[in-house]
């Protein structure tokens, strides 16, 4: 028997009320997530018969939701795909920045996904230069930086 409590246990136990406590208030696709971690290696989605060729013995193992916000699913696949990205990357140092846009600016960019995310890429582009070109900042990073981006005039 697991001695550890996993996300589908708490889900299990506690999504009914939750999802009571805040009906109208989570999307389609959260419910979606809630209910295929709850029936996670349940009966509900079926399952298979494991056996050892050798000794015979034999198991019922039940099937997987194969949901890729469940960690038990997916985190072997993260990690898989994590090692092979990192074998990509040179022996240096890199820094994560991230550039969002403003949730009032959401359904527009959506209509309008090239005009918009064009938009945003170019004013990164020109947000990174400016930084790089501060001594106090990146200045001896910038040659590090691309001399043009794709889509983006210099």
């Amino acid at each position: 028997m697991r001695a550890f409590l996993e996300v589908a246990d708490i889900f299990r136990a506690a999504g009914p009320a939750y999802r009571a406590a805040h009906a109208g208030q989570l999307s389609l696709d959260q419910l979606k997530v809630m209910s295929a971690i709850e029936l996670c290696r349940t009966l509900a989605l079926g399952g298979h018969v494991e056996a050892c060729e050798d000794c015979g013995h034999w198991q019922i193992a039940y099937n997987s939701c194969l949901n890729r916000h469940f960690p038990r699913c997916q985190g072997a696949a993260a990690r898989a795909w994590l090692a092979e990205r990192e074998a990509d990357l040179l022996p240096i140092g890199y820094f994560h920045v991230v550039f969002t846009l403003p949730a009032e600016v959401a359904d527009i960019a959506f209509q309008n996904m090239a005009t918009v995310y064009g938009l945003l890429f170019q004013a990164a582009y020109e947000t990174m230069m400016t930084i790089a070109a501060d001594p106090k900042h990146l200045a001896h990073a910038s040659a590090s930086l691309p001399c043009s981006t794709p889509g983006v005039r210099r």
